[in-house]
């Protein structure tokens, strides 16, 4: 018998339910095929635009900075022009050193880099700030320089752990260099390290690479035509950025040399002259405005700012009493005493107040009408019934008082203008004051007050508010030896192109003349200079010499006597006593020097400035040169001496 086992059949309800569960399966897995797909497709479109917008809209710009990846540009740096003076002497050079860089990129730990090599070399706190100033501003695939100047043995200790310390490199360079030291440091000045706030100002073009830029004197003056031109190159560089080969490059175009107006031998006199004396000497070519000596006493070595100066010598320069980083020939500022005589005599001719011949007697003192107060002259007793040549020679403070009142100080302002009084002379150099000449609109300007009869006095003298600079007096004195031809001081006799030695001299700047009505006026006024000399209070200066010399001296107060008080310098402190004034020009039929001179607290002008002058001018006008000043001097092997006058 057969048997049969039937399947059971599930309900009607469960196979609706099987039917639709694999209907919804189907459905959903379609939806995440689709979504697949579609994500698949954007992420395609993405990648597409992301490929056109890198190959084709920004092709270049990706190109290039791929390119820098491998090829970067450096600078480098031009050599720094020469300073010669005016017979070829060399001044300023540039002297083969090696200096220590470290790239911030390469370098794996700056800091741990940084111990390593106080550890190997001498790194004050000093050089570790200014290199983390300059890595802070500086792109970090550049080389910042941490230490200059590096002996022989800081090199060796090096060379020997280079390869342990990525990024650190040392290389070479010129340091600038003064050979003659302090000499004539206040027309130089000195190049130092680039500032923040320089490199603010600066052409980052035109100083890429340069760490040095001048900071006073000719250098800072002249820093467009000794620094040169920037050049470059393309330097095709390893994953580590050291360089493999040079690809491309521009030269730099070095600075060019300098050629000063000064006479290196008459600029060692009058340093050498001044010493024991704070002061200044300026001497001019008045024929051409041309600067052959300016002294300022006491002088520094420029050296010691080239590659940063130490904070305890630093301190003993600025702190100093003596003050020997001020320029007293252009930012000294004085009162010019009765050196100021002769123009004022010069504005009475002009403005019909007296002539040669007026008259005036002297009895030692002068009163204003309505006024208590006496103005005292210099000589007790006065010097009697004065002329305006003899009021010269021998400084009557009562002339000169009497002269004031009755040009008034509007037209004392406006005829002491034409010399550059109370201005700038325009020299070519950095920092030049211009002084005070007063006037009724300053006092009202500045001290709210009336001008008063008793300041017009004081100012008929070079006293009260009058104030000058020794290089404004060497101008003045310099426009009188002309009789009224007047030229911009200047120290810049021609520019040199190292590499053709073509000059290119600089021709004499000529301001307006100072014209008077009479050209008979001059005669007056230099006839009692040359008496002053010849006579008068500078009298002993005049003893054998072989020229005629035409001057002034003058004597400027440092302090206001009361009425009752008298001058005594043996009763007197050394910073109490006067300052000693001299000007004068030489020969007098045919002027080539002009001369100002000013010994701080030195006394009578007659007794310390005035000898001073004579010194100066007979070794340029005698050629009357001390072999032990002189020696050294000699012009450098490379440059042939114009010999110019």
């Amino acid at each position: 018998m057969r048997s049969w086992r039937s399947k059971a059949k599930p309900p009607a309800d469960k196979l609706l339910v099987r039917e639709k569960d694999d209907a919804i399966e189907s459905e959903l897995f379609f939806r995440r095929v689709l979504i697949t797909l579609f994500a698949v497709f954007l992420a395609l479109l993405s990648v597409s635009g992301r490929l056109v917008y890198l190959q084709v809209l920004n092709h270049d710009r990706f190109t290039t900075l791929s390119e820098s990846n491998r090829v970067r540009l450096q600078p480098l740096p031009p050599t720094r022009g020469f300073i010669y003076d005016r017979k070829g002497v060399k001044l300023a050079d540039n002297l083969a050193s090696y200096h220590l860089e470290v790239t911030p990129e390469q370098s794996k730990d700056l800091d741990a880099t940084l111990t390593a090599l106080r550890e190997r070399i001498e790194l004050s706190d000093a050089d570790i700030e200014r290199f983390r100033k300059l890595v802070r501003r500086n792109p970090p695939y550049t080389g910042t320089p941490l230490r200059f100047q590096l002996t022989d043995e800081e090199i060796a200790r090096l060379a020997i752990d280079l390869y342990r310390l990525p990024g650190v490199e040392v290389k070479a360079d010129l340091t600038r260099h003064y050979p003659l030291k302090s000499l004539g440091v206040h027309v130089l000045g000195y190049v130092g390290r680039i500032d923040e706030a320089e490199l603010r100002k600066l052409d980052p073009g035109q100083y890429s690479g340069s760490t040095h830029i001048g900071k006073t004197g000719v250098e800072r003056s002249y820093e467009d035509v000794l620094r040169g031109r920037t050049g470059y190159q393309q330097v095709e560089t390893n994953a580590e950025g050291r360089p493999l080969r040079v690809l491309s490059s521009t030269a730099p175009v070095p600075g060019k040399h300098i050629h000063l107006t000064i006479d290196l031998r008459l600029q060692a006199v009058a340093e050498k002259v001044l010493e024991g004396h704070n002061g200044a000497i300026v001497a001019l070519d008045p024929r051409n405005g041309e600067v052959l000596a300016l002294a300022s006493q006491p002088i520094y070595d420029p050296n010691l700012f080239v590659n940063g100066i130490d904070f305890a010598s630093y301190r003993q320069l600025n702190t100093s009493k003596d003050r020997p980083l001020l320029n007293r020939a252009l930012r000294g500022i004085y009162p010019p005493g009765s050196t100021i005589k002769p123009l004022m005599a010069l504005a009475g001719l002009e403005y019909g107040v007296v002539n040669r011949y007026s008259g005036v007697f002297c009895a030692g003192v002068y009163r204003l009408p309505g006024v208590s107060r006496k103005f005292h002259d210099w000589k007790r007793g006065g010097h009697g019934s004065v002329s305006m040549d003899r009021a010269i020679a021998q400084s009557c403070d009562v002339y000169f008082y009497d002269l004031a009142i009755n040009l008034g100080i509007d037209r004392i302002h406006e005829f002491l203008d034409k010399f550059s009084m109370g201005r700038p002379t325009g020299i070519d150099l950095p920092g030049e004051k211009g002084a005070l000449l007063p006037s009724k609109a300053w006092k009202r300007k500045v001290h709210k007050q009336d001008w008063f009869g008793g300041d017009t006095l004081s100012a008929g003298i070079g006293q009260g508010y009058f104030l000058a600079t020794p290089l404004q007096l060497a101008h003045a004195v310099a426009v009188i030896s002309q009789r009224g031809d007047n030229y911009q001081p200047r120290v810049l006799h021609a520019t040199e192109d190292p590499s053709t030695r073509v000059k290119t001299l600089v021709e004499p700047r000529q301001l307006p003349p100072v014209t008077v009505k009479n050209p008979r006026f001059w005669d007056a006024i230099i006839t009692g200079m040359i008496h002053v000399v010849e006579g008068g209070t500078a009298h002993k200066i005049g003893i054998g010499a072989k020229y005629r010399i035409a001057g002034k001296t003058g004597t400027a107060q440092v302090f206001t006597l009361g009425q009752s008080e008298r001058y005594d310098a043996k009763r007197l402190a050394k910073h109490l006593l006067d300052h000693a004034l001299f000007i004068a020009f030489a020969p007098v039929d045919d002027p080539r020097i002009a001369v100002a001179v000013i010994a701080e607290h030195g006394g009578g002008g007659s007794a310390t400035a005035a000898p001073l002058a004579r010194k100066v001018m007979d070794a340029y006008l005698l050629d009357q040169y001390d072999e032990t000043i002189s020696a050294g001097l000699e012009p450098a092997q490379d440059v042939r001496p114009d010999g110019s006058e």
